[in-house]
């Protein structure tokens, strides 16, 4: 495994890991699934652009999340997509924070508010902003991949059955699949962004940080370069991936904390693939992540 997220204390026990998966197994049956291919235009908002959307779902769902998380952690932080869009600045405490759960209550929303099934639930609990234990849930399939600092990532399918997952082997950069968000690069790196695509395998997206969180930690794909960091987006698929034997780092090399908000994070296979990653979009390392737009989005 690779070192570049710091060990830690267990996160959970056992019996605190099987209760929040029941949670989100719960608030997916009360609150998800019933409305997926069920809204209305009424229950489906808006936040920085048309493509940046929110719905009734997201909002019920990260109410049910929070409530059920306090009864069983009183004193935790806890920083929800959708109370943060609103309350900004609960991000700054982050890095203070002995104890603080994170949720993304539907990634993927532009996806489940268009019917298709690339959606999911990630949770992350963090210590001072270190990742140590994760959960990408598929309402769907009704599964999870979970992870925590001293043990190594696993499918958890129903009836309680549970598989180890694995990072891909890697390899030259000719035979890498990954995702790069070229819309997020500042516009004068785009097309050289864009070019990089012709020494790789393939360059995809599907919209939804869960579910490609999910192939790399299976070894489907090889890495993700992530920009415009959110502390629900992207701890719980960092150090799920890292404990199935990837590499985590910011570009730069420097270590990946929940509360950064600035630079590009890399995830990636192993160490020497991560490398080769890293020397492919150097260019980007010292610079800043570009304003999604409306256009962008759609591109």
């Amino acid at each position: 495994m690779s070192d570049s997220l710091p060990m830690t204390i267990t996160a959970l026990t056992k019996a605190q890991r099987a209760q929040l998966m029941t949670l989100v197994r719960r608030t997916a049956r009360a609150e998800i699934m019933p409305r997926f291919r069920n809204l209305g235009s009424h229950q489906i908002d808006t936040k920085t652009g048309p493509q940046d959307v929110v719905t009734e779902a997201d909002r019920a769902a990260e109410a049910m999340l929070t409530r059920g998380i306090l009864q069983m952690f009183p004193h935790a932080l806890i920083i929800g997509e959708e109370n943060a869009s609103e309350n900004p600045k609960i991000k700054d405490k982050i890095a203070d924070a002995e104890l603080c759960f994170t949720i993304d209550p539907i990634d993927g929303t532009w996806n489940y508010a268009a019917g298709l099934t690339t959606f999911g639930v990630m949770i992350s609990m963090l210590r001072f902003g270190k990742p140590v234990f994760g959960l990408l849930y598929d309402p769907v399939m009704n599964d999870f991949i979970i992870a925590d600092s001293d043990s190594p990532s696993e499918l958890v399918l129903p009836r309680r059955i549970r598989r180890p997952v694995a990072t891909s082997a890697g390899g030259p950069l000719e035979t890498l699949v990954g995702s790069v968000p070229v819309y997020m690069v500042p516009e004068e790196h785009r097309a050289a962004t864009a070019a990089t695509l012709n020494r790789l395998a393939r360059l995809s997206s599907i919209r939804c940080a869960c579910h490609e969180m999910r192939l790399l930690a299976q070894g489907q794909i090889d890495f993700i370069l992530s920009a415009k960091l959110t502390p629900w987006d992207h701890p719980a698929g960092a150090l799920i991936v890292q404990q199935a034997g990837g590499h985590v780092a910011m570009l730069d090399g420097s270590e990946y904390n929940a509360s950064k908000s600035e630079g590009y994070l890399l995830c990636a296979a192993n160490a020497e693939t991560w490398g080769r990653v890293r020397d492919l979009y150097d260019y980007l390392i010292d610079t800043p992540a570009a304003e999604e737009t409306a256009e962008d989005a759609q591109a």
